[in-house]
């Protein structure tokens, strides 16, 4: 199946919107992570937590899922395909791989910020960095494949270039 060119840019403008908003998303929950890890300000702290929660659920995981979904979708809907080119095969791991760690995640981040407001000292809470950070990382990585296309054909594809056209 192949999409018309406008129906192709519309899919394209929601994958890059979508793939960027979860990356400026990340970046500003690291910012709110930082602030809560290293703050000595106690309502301070509580305020990133709860900021936090907030982030992830309602602005990172819509993202995140979007990004996902819009992505088959135009993978599916170009030449490039899902399984012909490593590239996008590995980005489709790591972006469903970092989606599901994500979703792990946000039970964590609900208790940090449920923890943050109970009234306790939220200072001695751990954080999620490390996680953000990994992250931070794999979208980078995924935003670099999607620029650099690296050469490769899976055995799928290679069959689909060797195939004669239909008409």
């Amino acid at each position: 199946m192949t999409m018309s060119p406008r129906l192709r840019k519309a899919v394209l403008t929601a994958h890059v919107t979508s793939s960027l908003g979860w990356l400026g998303a990340v970046a500003a929950y690291i910012a709110l992570d930082v602030t809560a890890v290293v703050s000595g300000d106690v309502e301070r702290v509580r305020s990133a937590y709860v900021a936090m929660e907030l982030v992830a659920l309602y602005v990172i995981v819509p993202l995140a899922l979007a990004s996902l979904v819009v992505g088959i979708i135009n993978a599916l809907g170009t030449p490039w395909g899902l399984f012909r080119h490593y590239w996008v095969v590995v980005k489709l791991l790591l972006t469903a791989a970092a989606a599901t760690v994500l979703l792990l995640e946000t039970r964590t981040i609900r208790s940090l910020a449920e923890a943050a407001g109970a009234g306790a000292d939220p200072r001695d809470l751990s954080g999620s960095l490390p996680h953000s950070i990994g992250g931070l990382v794999v979208l980078l990585v995924i935003t670099g494949l999607s620029l650099y296309k690296p050469r490769g054909v899976t055995r799928y594809g290679w069959r689909k270039q060797k195939a004669p056209v239909q008409s």
